[in-house]
């Protein structure tokens, strides 16, 4: 097509500065407009294309015939105007910064740690305190009883004043500990530890029960003690009742103490007023906490106990029952202090036969926590006469067809009654 039927069908040559090659657009510069305004474009139909032939020239028409308004100012179109559209603001990142993200690994990272060194901690105390603990030889010799279902352990306390000064003593009421007769049990029990689920006993022994030993015919239980340690005394418990003694655990008037104290106190409902200046007490009846001094009169009263050597095995199976809530409570595991002061006060006030290892110890402790949460029998032993009178003086005398049938029971690890 010639230039002149360009101009007369109003197009323009490629010459023509207004034509724009990559828009495709004319321009129509006859109208006066402001240059803010936006100029209003003609467009142009580009004719449906030909085959190529050798030697054409490219078209100099553009291609479609879209409309397209070009911006004032610039007929190439190559920068925005300043009416164009603000820009979509980016989408906000869901992840939180950085450092955040570093901190709260830092927080977990402490927890975890702090998790790990507290377990540690409760897994060494006992152990450390372990090492503390005192040795005897509470293995008899001669013929024993064979062993039966289950294992049975022999708790004692004495009335040792071991490792008191005159002053302690006097304090707690016990004498003075350079005329210690140290020979001397207040207190014993028999647990027994059951097999595979069964029923956990506590079984009180009066410290006057009336029973053979060896070698020096019928007298008061205690006196074993004083003749032959915790060796015969063992062998005295496993011949009156026919059961074979596991393990051997005895506390001094010292240890209990501290180890009342260790724990801030015990709280405990004394049945009645006990004034008794022998266990060193003047105690009101009602629920209250006792610190050691106290604890350990608590315990040791016979005379203010209108039930005599009966009602003092009675208590102290409730005192026992009492402090074992008091140390597994979560203020003695969860607060260091107390917890390693508790753990190494009893190491140190007790003493506990050769053999027994830390797994045999743990039994005997969780044993004590069971049976306080009444989750076993605490009872003493069938009694037929508690004012039996004997050459030893007044003496305690078992109902023996009963007891036998309880240590018969223990020995074949069957579910008890507290009758």
């Amino acid at each position: 097509m010639s230039s002149g039927e360009q101009h007369r069908r109003g197009g323009a040559s490629s010459d023509d500065p207004a034509y724009d090659l990559d828009e495709g657009f004319v321009v129509d510069t006859r109208q006066t407009r402001r240059e803010t305004e936006p100029v209003r474009a003609i467009p142009q139909t580009r004719p449906a294309a030909s085959p190529a032939r050798q030697g054409d020239q490219p078209s100099a028409r553009p291609s479609g015939g879209a409309t397209r308004t070009l911006p004032s100012g610039d007929p190439r179109g190559g920068q925005p105007t300043p009416h164009a559209a603000p820009a979509a603001p980016k989408p906000r990142d869901p992840r939180p910064p950085v450092s955040a993200r570093v901190r709260r690994r830092r927080i977990l990272l402490a927890l975890v740690v702090a998790v790990i060194a507290w377990l540690v901690f409760l897994i060494f105390t006992p152990l450390n305190a372990w090492s503390s603990i005192g040795r005897v030889d509470a293995v008899p010799a001669g013929d024993r009883p064979a062993p039966g279902k289950g294992a049975n352990y022999l708790l004692v306390g004495s009335d040792s004043r071991a490792g008191l000064t005159d002053e302690q003593a006097g304090e707690l009421s016990t004498g003075t500990a350079s005329e210690d007769p140290g020979q001397r049990t207040d207190s014993m029990m028999l647990m027994h530890v059951p097999d595979g689920g069964g029923q956990a006993a506590l079984i009180s022994i009066p410290r006057d029960s009336y029973v053979p030993i060896a070698g020096h015919g019928k007298s008061k239980i205690n006196a074993a003690y004083a003749w032959g340690g915790p060796k015969l005394l063992v062998d005295t418990v496993e011949q009156a009742t026919g059961l074979r003694i596991d393990g051997y655990v005895e506390i001094g008037f010292g240890g209990f103490a501290s180890v009342v104290d260790s724990l801030g106190g015990v709280d405990i409902c004394v049945p009645f007023n006990m004034n008794d200046p022998l266990a060193g007490i003047n105690l009101k009846k009602g629920c209250q906490s006792l610190d050691g001094k106290n604890a350990l009169g608590f315990v040791r009263a016979r005379y203010s106990d209108p039930r005599g050597d009966i009602g003092r095995a009675e208590r102290q199976r409730m005192f026992l029952s009492a402090i074992m809530k008091k140390a597994a409570a979560p203020g003695t595991v969860l607060l260091p202090w107390q917890y390693w002061g508790f753990t190494h006060a009893v190491a140190a006030g007790l003493r506990m036969d050769e053999g027994m290892s830390p797994s045999q110890a743990k039994d005997v402790f969780l044993t004590m926590k069971s049976i306080s949460g009444d989750n076993g029998i605490s009872m003493v032993v069938p009694i037929a006469d508690a004012g039996y009178r004997t050459s030893s003086g007044i003496a305690v005398k078992w109902d023996t067809t009963k007891a036998l049938e309880l240590f018969h029971a223990l020995r074949d690890d069957q579910p008890l009654t507290a009758s």
